[in-house]
């Protein structure tokens, strides 16, 4: 028996005898974890002999997997129900969280459709507008945050279908005349989800659905008589169009494989959109996650045996494309790291094409053209900054913001007049407006009623210098007036890859943080997009310890600023972010006091060989290759984790429902970590088995789960007990 059940029983592994007694923060005692028998298996790497002690542990499906699973979470369970405070917890979510929501909506034929969830539903539903004062008519709901007179028709509610609560649906695409929707629908966290279709007119779905799958992107055609489609597999990103009324299984295959005389692989991914006149179905092409290189080609719908055409191919740079009358603008990298909006053609090498918006100091993070303006939304020190321009690049104003936050891009169809654009912060929960691109004035469309004041709190930016000397920005949260002494609770979080910028945004569960007086904190390490490309490449491949080390820098800050210590440190991360909390771990223990590792890749050597850990070597690398297995070895946490050592509290979180990075990475670390760590604090594993990466769970789960989270993280960043 590879699993030693028996929590009351269970052997401390490290000293293979005695028993232990684990002691949580605030009086929380635990006997010692599950025993888990190691079994090691040893793998040759150039050489370099490698053992594996808990490989058995990869098979989700064995019999002592799940029994392993088990006991972990009853472990964890027996931790929580010591835990005076998550009741308190609980309590305090619940109006955090069961509040109204809404989705950023899509404007067809004078309409808008749009998601939304009502206080005290489960989860979002697919609404309709009919026009922006919403025609009433008998039996529609009316909504607390628009006029009196507006009427919302609800069209696809999941509870209507399901009985599961984890069950969502999400609006992917509405049809040119408004009749239409399309729709996916998956279940818990995955990633997989199958398509449906309602009619407007009738309410009812059409008996078309797409398989279970991963799809990119959803469009109906001009006619609205069929859907483009893209769907990934282990092959790579195939493009389909399904007519319908017809069988999924005679859907025509437009483009994948090869083209241009490359064959596309499994880490090429794509997805397809059409131009707002219904003349071009475009195809943007995707090489790696991120990509290093993106190829745009389209396809003339006029010409139904038209060829699909390059408008660019075969550069390593990133690019995306809008049409506008007659014309193609491009947001490109290309010879300019930060940014700049080009207008393109088909068929010349960018070097000759038109710059519109030029280069600036700010990184360019995305771009839209609404009402024939186009909109440049900048990260200005990670600030968004969204300014207006003409067709011709002359500058035209900026979008109003609220101070240091988020927006969203300017979302809407070429020659709509209106947009919609979202902000938010960590202290403001997010507001969506409808933005006039002819008078530049805006009015709220949806804004939630939470229950949290945001006056009461302060967000700031400091920048701190790294191992290396460069200096990196941090977001700090808190009340007014919170005293600076070392003695309060700190949370902080990142990401540091993939070219994503870190900005801030609205959770509930920082927002809980906040109110029991806690600080909160963000550092933008590099790996991330917020100073454009060169700042990601500083954070790739052998360059990943730099990540760690941004992150130790921001860590120091705090400590040697007083607004916290060790003891009271807590820090969370998830996927690539769950990477960062094992290195944060295993090289610098001393530093924290409780670790959330949410859906971490932590196996770095066997990674690349589970679900789309492919898509992931174009930025970490590969152990399959002599110099990338170096320096992988140095820095993956299943690999330099220490015998004996004085590990803070961890938590690792995880589920079944995690269909991209494979769980076995939080079930093989939690053995190692219960059966290596000397410190006597708590190794839990929390692990859903309706939960997965994606969001998707219901509200009452999600509570559910924030409360765990935090319950770990307040508790074990509070006065230590027993000398601990």
């Amino acid at each position: 028996m590879r699993f030693l059940s028996g929590l009351g029983l269970a052997l401390c592994l490290v000293s293979g005898s005695q028993a232990q007694i684990i002691h949580g923060r605030e009086g929380i005692t635990l006997p010692a974890p599950p025993a888990v028998e190691a079994d090691p298996v040893r793998d040759d790497y150039f050489g370099t002999k490698i053992a594996d002690s808990y490989r058995w542990l990869e098979d989700a499906k064995s019999t002592q997997t799940r029994a392993f699973i088990d006991a972990e979470n009853a472990y964890t369970t027996r931790y929580m129900k010591q835990a005076h405070i998550r009741s308190q917890i609980l309590d305090d979510l619940d109006p955090l969280e069961h509040v109204s929501r809404w989705g950023i909506p899509k404007q067809r034929a004078g309409n808008y459709y749009f998601q939304k969830r009502l206080a005290g539903e489960e989860q979002a539903s697919i609404y309709v507008r009919r026009g922006w004062a919403g025609q009433a008519t008998a039996g529609q709901q009316r909504t607390a945050h628009v006029p009196a007179t507006v009427k919302d028709e609800r069209l696809v509610d999941p509870a209507k279908f399901s009985r599961d609560t984890n069950t969502s649906v999400r609006l992917v695409d509405v049809s040119r005349d408004g009749m239409l929707v399309a729709y996916q629908v998956r279940h818990g966290g995955a990633d997989e989800a199958t398509v449906r279709f309602n009619s407007v007119k009738t309410g009812k779905q059409l008996e078309d659905e797409l398989p279970v799958g991963l799809y990119s992107s959803v469009n109906f055609t001009p006619n609205g008589k069929g859907v483009f489609y893209t769907r990934v597999n282990k092959q790579g990103t195939l493009l389909y169009l399904h007519t319908l009324g017809t069988r999924p299984s005679r859907d025509e295959l437009l483009f994948g494989r090869e083209f241009h005389g490359e064959l596309l692989g499994g880490i090429d991914l794509f997805q397809a959109d059409i131009t707002d006149d219904g003349r071009y179905l475009v195809i943007t092409i995707e090489r790696g996650v991120p990509a290093k290189r993106v190829d745009v080609v389209f396809r003339d719908l006029n010409k139904p045996d038209a060829p699909f055409e390059i408008l660019v191919w075969g550069l390593d740079a990133r690019f995306s494309a809008v049409y506008f009358k007659g014309a193609w603008f491009v947001k490109s990298d290309y010879k300019s790291p930060l940014g700049r909006v080009m207008r393109a053609d088909p068929g010349i090498l960018p070097d000759v094409w038109k710059t519109i918006v030029p280069e600036s100091k700010d990184v360019i993070e995305d771009f839209s053209i609404v009402g024939g303006k186009i909109y440049v939304e900048r990260l200005k020190d990670v600030r968004s900054e969204t300014t207006v321009y003409t067709l011709d690049g002359r500058p035209a104003g900026k979008v109003d913001d609220d101070g240091i936050g988020s927006a969203t891009a300017v979302y809407g169809r070429t020659t709509d007049r209106y947009g919609f654009y979202s902000f938010e912060s960590y202290i403001q929960p997010p507001t969506i407006y409808r933005l006039d691109t002819l008078t530049g004035k805006r009015e709220i469309f949806a804004q939630p009623k939470i229950p949290f004041d945001s006056s009461q709190y302060e967000l700031k930016q400091v920048f701190f210098k790294s191992k290396d000397g460069t200096q990196v920005p941090m977001f700090i949260a808190g009340k007014k007036g919170l005293r600076r002494d070392g003695t309060e609770r700190l949370l902080m979080t990142g990401y540091g890859g993939f070219n994503v910028s870190l900005t801030p945004a609205w959770s509930p569960a920082y927002a809980w943080w906040l109110e029991q007086g806690g600080w909160f904190t963000v550092p933008n390490l590099r790996g991330g997009g917020e100073y454009g490309e060169t700042w990601h490449e500083q954070g790739m491949f052998d360059h990943k310890q730099t990540v760690f080390d941004d992150w130790f820098g921001a860590a120091q800050y705090l400590i040697d600023n007083k607004y916290t210590s060790p003891q009271h440190f807590a820090i969370l991360g998830g996927s690539n972010g769950g990477l960062l909390m094992g290195a944060a771990f295993t090289q610098h223990p001393e530093m924290f006091s409780a670790v959330l590792c949410a859906y971490p890749l932590l196996d770095m050597l066997r990674y690349q060989m589970f679900l789309q850990g492919p898509h992931w070597t174009t930025e970490y690398g590969s152990a399959e290759k002599e110099k990338q297995f170096r320096y992988l070895l140095k820095y993956s946490p299943y690999h330099n984790a220490k015998a004996s050592s004085t590990y803070p509290a961890i938590m690792f979180f995880t589920g079944d429902g995690d269909t991209r990075v494979d769980p076995l990475h939080a079930r093989k670390m939690t053995a190692l970590m219960q059966s290596v760590s000397a410190s006597g604090r708590p190794i839990l594993l929390h692990y859903s088995t309706v939960g997965g990466h994606s969001a998707g769970v219901g509200v009452e789960q999600q509570i559910q789960d924030h409360a765990d989270e935090l319950t770990f993280l307040w508790t074990e960043t509070g006065e230590a007990r027993n000398g601990k």
